[in-house]
């Protein structure tokens, strides 16, 4: 066993992964506290010694999967989440530099790259992209038609939600979101008594079938990927069994032989005892006797003597 493969033992292990999962919680905790001015005042030291640890920390655990994995290391697209996380934190806080300071909290989002099921869960979410993409399509063709027939019928009553193409698109987003629609349809309703129509259609349209739609395709994206991951974990106990019953197989056969007395991999002509015949029997005390002599074959002479007369 190479250092490189006890190296690649210890990134995989999992006390090594809850190791990683703590300190990102920990180093978390600690930018959290940073923005507490009070907290800075009396333990500032503390808590900017615990951030360089933990980003020490990171790097080494980095430098030691890229050590295991070397050019595999790459083929992971959360290891270049981890890579481009990390270096920004590694980027001094200078003035032009002074915005990605900020971003060191997205050390936190380590946790998503730690975690399987939040992996899982992020998975899901791209892989559902193709498909949500027809759906807000649907969903941004709806508004932009609803924004249109507002604009035409309801400029006049409310101007202010209503008076152009962009303030339209405004209040029927607002009203998708069913957050304060009653307030934006009261005073077109009190000029057009039957806009209700038009917000109890919009709202069955955007917020019970077109969302609904997005949460059916993400929900049946997640269920194909948890089924594709657990038909893999079965491939996997599946060939793990295989090799057991082999190796199992392998060594009773091994034994049987060594039974048999024959070695593995000789032919099928040697001999089963492997011992030789002495010629000897054991008497009734158990003391070995010769063996009587094999009574001797008849001659043709003899069998002529022994063959009945003829009668006459």
């Amino acid at each position: 066993m190479t250092n490189r493969d006890r190296v690649r033992a210890v990134v995989d292990s999992p006390w090594f992964t809850r190791f990683i999962v703590g300190v990102i919680v920990v180093n978390a905790i600690g930018l959290g506290l940073e923005t507490s001015p009070s907290l800075m005042a009396g333990y500032g030291t503390l808590i900017h010694t615990i951030d360089m640890i933990a980003l020490g920390i990171f790097v080494v655990e980095l430098t030691a999967r890229l050590y295991a994995y070397r050019l595999d290391f790459f083929r992971d697209p959360w290891n270049w989440f981890d890579i481009v996380v990390v270096s920004i934190a590694l980027v001094p806080a200078t003035e032009g530099f002074a915005v990605l300071r900020a971003l060191r909290i997205m050390r936190a989002l380590r946790l998503i790259s730690q975690v399987p099921s939040m992996r899982r869960v992020v998975g899901a979410l791209l892989s559902a992209i193709p498909g949500l993409l027809s759906i807000l399509a649907l969903l941004l063709l709806v508004l932009y038609t609803g924004a249109v027939v507002g604009v035409q019928l309801f400029r006049d009553a409310a101007p202010e939600h209503f008076g152009d193409l962009g303030s339209s698109l405004f209040t029927l987003f607002e009203v998708m979101t069913l957050e304060g629609w009653q307030d934006i349809a009261d005073p077109v309703m009190a000029v057009h008594p039957a806009a209700w129509v038009f917000f109890v259609g919009y709202i069955v349209v955007t917020s019970f079938i077109v969302l609904n739609l997005l949460l059916a395709v993400l929900v049946s994206t997640m269920e194909v990927q948890l089924s594709a991951e657990r038909w893999k974990e079965d491939q996997d106990i599946e060939a793990a069994q295989h090799n057991l019953v082999m190796a199992e197989l392998r060594i009773l056969r091994t034994q049987l032989a060594e039974l048999r007395g024959v070695q593995p991999g000789t032919s099928n002509g040697s001999t089963s005892g492997g011992v030789e015949s002495t010629g000897t029997t054991p008497d009734g005390n158990g003391r070995p006797t010769a063996a009587a002599p094999k009574a001797a074959a008849p001659t043709k002479k003899g069998r002529r003597r022994r063959s009945p007369r003829r009668r006459l």
